[in-house]
């Protein structure tokens, strides 16, 4: 059983390839190569997690996560950028912009994923509190409108 949806955005196809062949054994991949198509592909597909190559023609990977943070529909999809970049300057750029994280390329497959596994936990532990809390919140209707009654 698949874990989740991770969206790969990067302009370069062998960067792509490297990523799906590490992750999709665990998770669903989607794949866009552009910022404009990551940015559709986002708010139609509604992915677990992004990962967001920064250096992209066009639109780059700090301007797709500022409108992915504008959009009521993609704001909370984790970001965790993919970048040659290793100047702390661009690190805290794009921490400052709301991604989560950083992995740096060329990819370890153990780099990769450490912090996907982790974000991706993290957000089925938040689903299943939503569940727990949803559950409890309505057991005790029942059992409330029964003492009430």
């Amino acid at each position: 059983m698949k874990k989740g949806t991770i969206l790969i955005v990067d302009d370069v196809e062998s960067e792509i390839d490297i990523l799906v062949d590490i992750l999709h054994e665990d998770y669903e991949v989607c794949v866009a190569m552009d910022g404009l198509n990551a940015l559709e592909t986002a708010d139609v597909a509604l992915p677990d997690l992004i990962l967001l190559d920064i250096v992209m023609p066009g639109l780059d990977g700090y301007e797709v996560c500022r409108r992915l943070k504008a959009n009521d529909r993609t704001r909370d999809i984790p970001v965790i950028f993919v970048t040659v970049l290793s100047e702390e300057g661009h690190e805290t750029t794009g921490l400052e912009l709301g991604a989560l994280d950083y992995i740096t390329k060329p990819f370890n497959r153990e780099i990769v994923l450490a912090p996907v596994r982790n974000h991706m936990n993290l957000l089925e532990a938040l689903r299943l509190k939503e569940d727990v809390s949803r559950i409890i919140s309505h057991d005790m209707r029942n059992e409330l409108s029964t003492v009430i009654g």
